[in-house]
């Protein structure tokens, strides 16, 4: 198991060793999406981020509990506490039922997800299975008097808690400048002070999801499912909280509220926050015209996209950057990350076809320890794609006669760069098998031209020789000639 993971608390905003709850045993939790829209580029973020540590725990020798919610119910349009809810909206709109909504859009995001790779959670709770447990949530912060009704509906005593603890720790805020920034809303004169947020709220004669409670008919606050849900699955103590950085304030800091207040303490040990990815180096939203869905990425539809990119350019483009950097999305960055992915799955590819020798020249031990030591260093993916592509040159330096590696230590490496490319990075290769599992055809057809390039060479029919492999190079294959036959990668 790894025993020198640091990874950087939001909390406490500094690095710490990571030492789990129980021994062996990791409880993870994550904000999931909610579900009233198809998945986007922003989505791709926080899925890719904490499958890689989910991964790494996995390989690392972790018994991990990955629990990622659906927001289903209490997601509001205006904000946290006001307008019509997301999906009861997009249900009116169209004349469905509010589930069929959100069935809709969740089976979206779980077949992008599966294109991305990102491997399915232990547990994924939907907000409206739980509202039993959301209700009774309230009712423990009701009783540690933290919380008020007004006409049916529950808000949490912001001012009060404050008294007792820290409103506003995880985000680095204080209640003055919170009190200062928050502007007053039509529909707020239910609550005591515009910063306070509901725990429940009594629906509207025409709000559609709606369930009974001790305080009226209605439904639960946004921030609450996810303390609900999380105590529920992982104990009223676990080990990692993750989210996008967007989530900090209110939605996280509102839940380290609720949990301190119901339970006497956060529950979570460490808060982990992934950046957000921009386009053109500005925020992605529809309003500014470069909202991209992860259909059209892979489609190559919208407007700002050259060409397609591939489920895997997508995921080793998140890769290439560090969790906590700010990602910048452009067509030349995700035309580079297209070249490197293909860079290092051709390296792969090498490695399978290489023949041993009587001895190294090489010192394959070093490649996993220098890969542990970048992601132990709070999930460093840069670096270990780094070491893994000087890696890759050395392959090709084998290839090529220049180096020799013995039959040991070639499984070695191999076992070693497969754990990981695919196993901890997550990635597959597309040219070999194609997403949806159906036979690739490039592979086998450059393969023939190829073969047949080399008995025109063998034949001295250079005409037909140059003209294969300047027909190759004018649709981006460049080939690559080696003492024992050729190889070949797109450009």
């Amino acid at each position: 198991m790894a025993t020198k993971l640091v990874l950087y608390n939001t909390l406490t905003r500094r690095k710490e060793l990571f030492e789990p709850l129980n021994e062996g045993r990791v409880g993870m939790y994550v904000c999931g999406p909610t579900v009233y829209g198809d998945p986007h580029l922003g989505h791709t973020r926080p899925a890719v981020t904490f499958d890689l540590l989910f991964r790494y725990l996995k390989a690392e020798g972790y018994k991990v509990r990955y629990v990622r919610n659906i927001t289903d119910v209490g997601h509001l349009e205006h904000d946290a506490d006001e307008g019509e809810d997301k999906i009861a909206k997009k249900a009116r709109l169209e004349q469905l039922e509010p589930m069929e909504v959100a069935h809709y859009y969740t089976e979206r995001y779980h077949r992008a997800m599966d294109e991305l790779n990102v491997l399915t959670p232990s547990i994924e709770p939907h907000a409206s299975g739980h509202i039993i447990e959301q209700i009774e949530f309230v009712k423990r912060i009701w009783d540690a008097g933290y919380a008020y009704e007004s006409n049916g509906s529950v808000y949490f005593d912001v001012e009060k808690y404050n008294k007792d603890y820290h409103y506003g720790k995880l985000s680095g805020r204080n209640l003055d400048d919170i009190v200062t920034n928050t502007r007053e809303l039509d529909g707020q004169s239910d609550k005591r002070h515009s910063f306070d947020f509901a725990l429940w709220k009594k629906a509207s004669p025409e709000h559609i999801m709606r369930w009974p409670s001790p305080w009226s008919e209605g439904f639960p606050g946004w921030h609450m499912e996810c303390s609900a849900m999380s105590c529920k699955y992982l104990g009223e103590q676990f080990d990692i909280h993750g989210g996008g950085m967007d989530l900090m304030f209110p939605h996280h800091e509102c839940e380290i509220a609720q949990a301190t207040a119901a339970l006497g303490r956060d529950s979570a040990r460490y808060w982990l926050h992934n950046n957000m990815i921009t386009i053109d180096g500005k925020k992605m939203g529809k309003s500014y015209g470069n909202f991209i869905t992860l259909e059209e990425l892979f489609n190559g539809t919208h407007d700002k996209l050259e060409q397609p990119y591939s489920p895997m350019t997508i995921r080793f483009f998140v890769l290439q950057a560090h969790y906590r950097s700010t990602l910048d999305f452009s067509n030349a960055a995700l035309q580079a990350a297209e070249k490197g992915l293909d860079r290092l799955m051709k390296g792969v590819e090498t490695l399978g076809k290489l023949k041993p020798s009587a001895t190294s020249s090489i010192d394959v031990s070093t490649l996993d320890g220098a890969c542990r030591e970048a992601m132990d260093d709070d999930l460093n993916s840069p670096i270990v794609i780094s070491i893994l592509f000087d890696w890759v040159r050395i392959i090709n330096q084998i290839a090529e006669g220049q180096q020799t590696i013995s039959a040991e230590d070639l499984e070695s490496l191999k076992s070693v760069m497969n754990r990981w490319v695919f196993d901890i990075l997550g990635l597959r290769d597309e040219k070999s098998a194609t997403a949806s599992g159906g036979k690739d055809m490039v592979t086998p057809l450059v393969n023939m031209l190829l073969e047949m390039r080399m008995t025109a060479k063998a034949n001295k029919d250079w005409a037909t020789s140059d003209k294969i492999r300047d027909e190759l190079t004018a649709i981006g294959i460049r080939v690559k000639d080696r003492k024992d036959g050729f190889d070949w990668e797109i450009e």
